[in-house]
């Protein structure tokens, strides 16, 4: 066998993402093991290294010829999940350009990805054979490779189109997806794929997923034939399906006792500070899918782009369906659509905070992160949160931010975060038990800045979590800065003291990050923080520069002393850390104009942030003299980085009728449907648009 030459390959001369390729032989070998947890080492290892993120190395593409081996090995433990390795690899080859190099991680030219489609399509003959075996978890990964390798389209259709070992829902889905695909990738065929696909939609006889599927190919074959009929029709087949009585295609119910692939009581590793453990968690909670037409659907979502109302009215019958599968997968995709475009989504945010049902604490647990994720937007669902944070309280009594079910426990935690987002005290007792038990403390902490209401009762808390961090201890360091953030947005003084521990501490174990985040909340208290001088001034002589910059713009919060910060500040416009410096003279005001020369000149430089820094500290210290210069670097930016517009408008909205030169570019962003701002976020935009409403009016 081919696999019995694995060793005769000069791995050690290949590298992948993190050094020589070595360890490929042994990754191979474990994939065809009888252990599970051997065959799992291995495919983790590959997909880590060797396909890092997806990306294709000489390593990957030498793999192939034992990977195709091996799939086709009946005595193989795993198949499906080689041949789903293939076509991951195969799917970012075909993503890649095929007259582009690329480079390895150690800067070798490489063009793995030509010489990894070639051996694909070389045995691309294979997927036939596997589209016919009588185990579907090999049959299913098969359909979408013939679909996308086999160069004779032609016979990948008639084969497509044949009937199929234990021919179920889920392969009848893929097999009209794969279709589409050879059409899309051969006119040739096009016309006979369209074709059969037209008829398949309007063949009653058929179950209405399967109708529902060749109805969204057959426009994703023609794109230009999306007409205003399509998501009526859709409409229409999505009333027709019927629940499932599983979760979907991996079966996880959404019903189910406990959270599929997660065991119940779970604890994080030793030194994984908890927040990291969670997000892992997230990524492979938000990859899975639910129903069977979830793909379809995402696949119509697509094709409809920026046809918001089209897209609001197919998701309000998603979350209405009887499915709760499709139900639940639609809390994702109404999610996306409210976070990438603008519109007056109150109606779809009212009908994801419908999900929020006590009886369903897996698809509560959905819909309250995704109102958590949209605040502000999520304002209509303020009274459903908080009704189901009582009802959970009411079910499982007042420890129910603990409570021992794992999905009770989520679901409970995420619409509490949710309600804090939009600042409501409704949340309030539930954060102060988690700050006070210790339970997943680190998820309270991370909202409770949104309960300024609160800051009495929550200020001593913080403090005191903050006092028993260990700075010499670096895991710790994320929970160390949350804590600041939320002492800062709190605003209150009475954490002053706090923060100055924490600041001596920090700098003492060289977290130079945690030591200049409490140094700028410290400053945020003005002169009532002014007992902590003996503290800061020396810092502002620092060696690390951001620590350096903090400091002194905490210098200027806390004494006020213009002529003795304003040259640190002209030096520091110099360094990585010209942001703040340049936010700290603009603050200043006047008494900051020695600076004005060297702001002057970066208005020149060559990185569209530096100049945006400059030009708002100009407007700032020098102001209507300043008004023309500022306007032009300000819209020049914005233009070059979109991800400048908030800090951008922020300081047109001060200049007041002096920005009115802006106003076309101003209107014209109100006129766009995609969101923008830095990051692309809700809040940002939200903000962005509050500001270009705000400079019309002014301007």
């Amino acid at each position: 066998m081919m696999i019995n030459e694995i060793d005769g390959v000069d791995w050690e001369s290949m590298g992948h993402a993190y050094g020589p390729a070595s360890d490929v032989p042994g990754w191979l070998k474990g994939m065809a093991s009888a252990d599970p947890g051997v065959r799992n080492e291995a495919f983790n290892g590959f997909y880590n290294a060797a396909h890092h993120q997806g990306d294709v190395y000489p390593c990957t593409a030498a793999s192939l010829p034992f990977l195709f081996e091996m799939a086709d090995s009946p005595a193989t433990p795993d198949r499906g999940s080689v041949i789903g390795l293939l076509l991951s690899i195969g799917r970012e080859c075909l993503d890649m350009d095929p007259e582009g190099v690329y480079f390895t991680p150690d800067g070798t030219e490489s063009r793995a990805h030509v010489d990894a489609l070639a051996v694909i399509g070389g045995r691309a003959e294979a997927f036939v054979r596997w589209v016919a075996d009588p185990e579907q978890e090999v049959r299913r990964p098969a359909i979408e490779g013939l679909g996308l390798f086999l160069d004779d389209s032609a016979r990948a259709v008639e084969v497509l189109r044949s009937p199929l070992p234990g021919d179920g829902l889920v392969e009848r889905l893929l097999v009209v997806r794969a279709v589409a695909t050879v059409a899309l990738r051969d006119a040739t065929v096009r016309g006979a794929a369209a074709g059969w696909l037209e008829a398949l939609a309007g063949d009653t006889a058929q179950v209405p997923e399967v109708r529902l599927a060749a109805l969204v190919h057959r426009v994703r074959c023609t794109p230009g034939e999306l007409g205003g009929a399509v998501v009526p029709a859709v409409v229409g087949l999505i009333r027709q399906i019927t629940p499932a009585g599983t979760g979907g295609d991996d079966g996880a119910s959404c019903r189910a006792g406990s959270e599929p692939g997660v065991a119940a009581g779970t604890v994080p590793s030793p030194g994984v500070p908890p927040q990291i453990a969670a997000a892992f968690e997230d990524l492979e909670r938000h990859g899975r899918v639910h129903a069977p037409t979830t793909p379809v659907l995402g696949t119509l979502h697509t094709l409809l782009g920026d046809r918001v109302l089209e897209r609001t009215a197919l998701l309000a019958e998603q979350l209405f369906s009887a499915d709760p599968g499709v139900r639940y997968d639609a809390i994702r995709m109404a999610k996306e659509l409210i976070g990438q475009w603008r519109g007056d989504h109150s109606g779809l945010v009212v009908l994801i905070a419908g999900c929020l049902l006590p009886e369903d604490a897996y698809t509560s647990a959905a819909a309250a992160e995704a109102l958590g994720a949209l605040v502000p937007v999520s304002e209509p669902a303020r009274e459903a949160l908080a009704a189901y944070v009582e009802a959970c309280r009411a079910e499982h009594g007042p420890g129910v931010w603990a409570a021992r079910e794992r999905l009770v426990r989520r679901a409970h935690q995420e619409a509490v975060r949710a309600l804090a987002g939009l600042g409501d005290l409704r949340a309030l007792p539930f954060v102060l038990e988690a700050l006070d038990e210790g339970t997943d403390a680190w998820r309270a902490v991370q909202v409770a800045g949104h309960l300024g209401g609160a800051a009495g009762d929550l200020t001593p808390r913080l403090s005191k979590l903050l006092a028993g961090v260990d700075f010499s201890d670096a895991s710790q360091s994320m929970s160390a800065n949350a804590l600041v953030s939320a002492l800062r947005e709190l605003g209150d003084p009475a954490a002053a003291p706090a923060l100055t521990t924490a600041i001596v501490a920090a700098v003492r174990e060289e977290q130079w990050h945690t030591a200049a985040s409490a140094l700028k909340a410290l400053a945020s208290f003005g002169r009532e923080a002014a007992f902590a001088l003996d503290v800061v001034r020396p810092l502002a002589d620092a060696q690390d520069v951001t620590v350096r910059a903090a400091a002194t713009a905490a210098l200027w919060e806390l004494e006020g002393d213009a002529a003795g910060v304003v040259p640190r500040l002209v030096e520091l416009l110099d360094t990585h850390e010209n942001d703040e410096a340049a936010a700290v003279l603009g603050r200043i005001g006047q008494a900051a104009a020695p600076a004005l020369p060297r702001l002057r000149k970066m208005m020149a430089a060559g990185y569209e942030w530096t100049r945006v820094y400059a030009a708002t500290a100009l407007w700032d210290i020098g102001g209507d003299a300043e008004a023309p210069a500022v306007v032009g670097t300000l819209l020049t930016a914005w233009a070059e980085n979109d991800a400048t517009s908030n800090h951008v408008l922020a300081c047109l909205n001060r200049m007041g009728p002096a920005a009115r030169p802006a106003l076309p570019r101003v209107r014209e962003e109100l006129t766009l449907l995609r969101r923008s701002g830095r990051f692309r976020s809700v809040p940002h935009d939200e903000e962005l648009q509050s500001a270009c409403h705000s400079i019309t009016a002014r301007a």
